[in-house]
């Protein structure tokens, strides 16, 4: 729900709920609720006007104004954000973390460690897409930024289980979903054996990065960070 009016919409019946009309018919006045929103009138009796066509609430029109009572349908939009607070309020860790950095060449050894077909059929497997054989590498440049990395080390994380072959170890990979310029989505990886500090960021996409969203050397850069469960 990102529409700033159906917002505005979910404050209207919060306040019809305040008074009561969740469990009862209540008695409104356009004024008082007008007042009770911070709107003007004429914008309060649009308010209910929206609601009733959205099938909130039901409404009857009487001499002292109208009375109101809020539909299951208008329930349940209450419930769904009264969820989704109590979730972000009580969650371990944050939904979310964004972090921006600028692009760089890197030394190129991601498309042959993804290339790796017990790596590869894992990636698929747990993440959800088939990854472009390499990586966007993307340098974080505040302290802000490379704290708040820092501290993702602490967050649950998709694993993606090491292997062994004739010549050497590969090992563990952990992997946190994301959303690049919010746009198309992706995995930032953590391997345990790394040639960057922790001011990189290597990410990987169904797609090639560079060319998908026209980036080039120095170009910043926002990746969203989405905590898994």
């Amino acid at each position: 729900m990102t529409d700033p009016h159906e917002w505005r919409q979910i404050f209207a019946i919060l306040k019809l709920a305040e008074m009561g009309a969740h469990r009862r018919t209540t008695k409104i006045s356009t004024e008082y609720l007008a007042e009770k929103l911070g709107v003007s009138q004429q914008t309060a009796s649009r308010y209910l006007i929206e609601l009733e066509r959205k099938g909130w609430i039901k409404r009857s029109i009487i001499h002292e104004g109208c009375l109101v009572k809020i539909e299951p349908k208008g329930v349940g939009a209450l419930q769904k954000v009264y969820a989704n607070l109590k979730l972000l309020m009580e969650a371990t860790y944050p939904p979310s973390i964004t972090l921006e950095g600028t692009v760089f060449t890197g030394l190129g050894e991601g498309a042959y460690y993804i290339a790796k077909d017990r790596y590869r059929k894992q990636f698929i497997e747990k993440l959800g897409f088939d990854p472009y054989p390499g990586t966007l590498n993307i340098k974080l440049t505040t302290e802000y930024d490379i704290q708040a990395r820092a501290e993702l080390d602490a967050y649950p994380a998709i694993e993606v289980e090491g292997f062994r072959n004739e010549d050497r170890t590969f090992g563990l990979v952990k992997c946190y979903p994301i959303m690049i310029e919010n746009k198309v989505k992706g995995a930032l990886i953590s391997a345990l054996r790394s040639h960057y500090d922790a001011s990189v960021l290597e990410i990987i996409a169904p797609v090639c990065l560079r060319k998908h969203l026209n980036l080039k050397d120095g170009n910043k850069v926002k990746v969203e960070i989405l905590a898994t469960p």
